[in-house]
Formats: structure tokens, C-alpha cells, sequence
């Protein structure tokens, strides 16, 4: 089985913000492979289903951001699964809006959810999707950024990064991940 996890903030209040980029890709996913994301199980919206045949379980942890590796560390014991098994898609500020950049491993870069994620599952060897967001002007508070919707210009740059995050982590669930970073890692040319 293969955890597909997209980090973001539950409830309407932060549905369309740009921390809840991995959610947002979830949703993709969602509409795509008809893998609803209901059932409220590990702290988490967890769907289970099949992706070009391969099991899958899409999750939505509920916890906050902060507290995100806490629901996948339950996940991966009651499934007995390793980090290995998992890729999650977020919200990444040092990347230009909708500009997607795959990882294998690394540090947490800031990401209080990231940070989570390697508290609560013990490494930082676990795959990595980023959307880019964007940083904040001068002055403005990153928490405020984070916590605040899409402007109409990010929007469209965002719901295209959001599919091909998705187009990504199907790719994984047949291809060695490897294969999907050479696919994917591509900049996107500007003007």
C-alpha cells in the first residue's frame, strides 16, 4: 500500500489558504481516481482505494499543521508501513507559486509540518511533493501569508501545480520515484 498524504489546515476557515496546498492536491486526486477522502480515522480524512491498480490510502491529517506527523505515525503503525511507503504533498515558500519541485529526503526547511512529519515518524528519508507558494513582501508576517487565500493571480498557478502533484504521486504508485522527480522536476519557464 502506498500513503498518498497532503498536509494542510482543517475546517472552512483555511480551506483555501496557502498552507492547505496539499490538501488542495488530495482533492485532485480525489476527482480523478474516485478516492473519496471521508472516513475520520487516525486523526485524519482517509480515503482507500486503487490507483492503476496499486492500493492506495489518500489522507488529510486533522491534527494542524504543527501536529501533522502524529496521525501518519498512527497510520503507519496500524498499517505496518516505513516511511518508505509515503510521499506528502505541501506548501513550500521558497518556490515561485505553482512551481512543483520533488525530494526524496531532506530537512524540514522551516516547514512546522515537515517538522512534524520527522519528529513523529524518525527520519527525514520519506518522499516529498512541493507546491510552490510564494514568499511573502517585505514586512508581512509568514504565518499571516501562510493562513491567507490564493490571490486571483496564484489561483490558476496553484489548481495547475495541485494536478500535476497528483499526476505525480500516481506516477509513484507504478514508478520508482526516482523515474517521477526526472518527469516532474522541471522549471517552469517564465514570460
Amino acid at each position: 500500500m502506498k500513503v498518498i498524504v497532503g498536509l494542510g489546515n482543517p475546517g472552512k476557515k483555511y480551506e483555501d489558504t496557502r498552507h492547505n496546498a496539499g490538501f488542495i492536491a488530495i482533492d485532485k486526486i480525489n476527482d480523478k481516481w474516485g478516492i473519496p477522502v471521508v472516513q475520520n480515522k487516525f486523526r485524519a480524512l482517509i480515503g482507500e482505494g486503487r490507483i492503476e491498480g496499486e492500493k492506495v490510502l489518500l489522507v488529510k491529517p486533522q491534527t494542524y499543521m504543527n501536529l501533522s506527523g502524529e496521525s501518519i505515525a498512527e497510520i503507519l503503525k496500524f498499517y505496518k508501513l516505513t516511511p518508505e511507503d509515503v510521499v506528502v504533498i505541501y506548501d513550500d515558500l521558497d518556490l515561485p507559486p505553482g512551481q512543483l519541485r520533488l525530494r526524496e529526503k531532506g530537512s524540514a526547511g522551516g516547514h512546522n509540518g515537515i517538522k512534524s512529519l520527522i519528529l513523529h515518524m524518525g527520519t527525514q528519508e520519506f518522499k516529498r511533493i512541493k507546491i510552490g507558494i510564494g514568499r511573502p513582501e517585505p514586512g508581512r508576517s509568514v504565518s499571516d501569508y501562510v493562513l491567507h487565500p490564493f490571490s486571483t493571480a496564484e489561483r490558476p498557478l496553484i489548481d495547475e501545480a495541485a494536478d500535476l502533484a497528483a499526476a505525480a504521486a500516481a506516477m509513484w504508485t507504478k514508478e520508482p520515484f526516482v523515474k517521477v522527480m526526472n518527469q516532474y522536476n522541471v522549471s517552469k519557464k517564465q514570460g
